[in-house]
């Protein structure tokens, strides 16, 4: 089941990627978090010993990265 999970966020890490690249340069904050969900899944799947603090400043970087590219996704909506 991990192996599915980094696969599919690998997928769409590279999805968003494309996406910023076709103009829409925000994306990325979705790439960076799709990463980091791919770093921390590796990091179990591959048993690294990866400190508690990095992991959580991580995600905390990752979250505030996806909730402002969700936020330039409401603002960039078709009206």
């Amino acid at each position: 089941m991990l192996i599915i999970s980094i696969l599919l966020e690998a997928t769409v890490m590279a999805i968003a990627i494309l996406a910023a690249r076709d103009g829409r340069p925000y994306m990325y904050g979705l790439a960076f978090t799709f990463g980091a969900y791919v770093f921390y899944d590796l990091a179990r799947f591959q048993r690294w010993d990866v400190e508690g603090p990095l992991l959580s400043g991580l995600f905390l970087i990752a979250t505030a990265s996806a909730l402002f590219s969700v936020w330039m996704l409401y603002r960039d909506r078709p009206r």
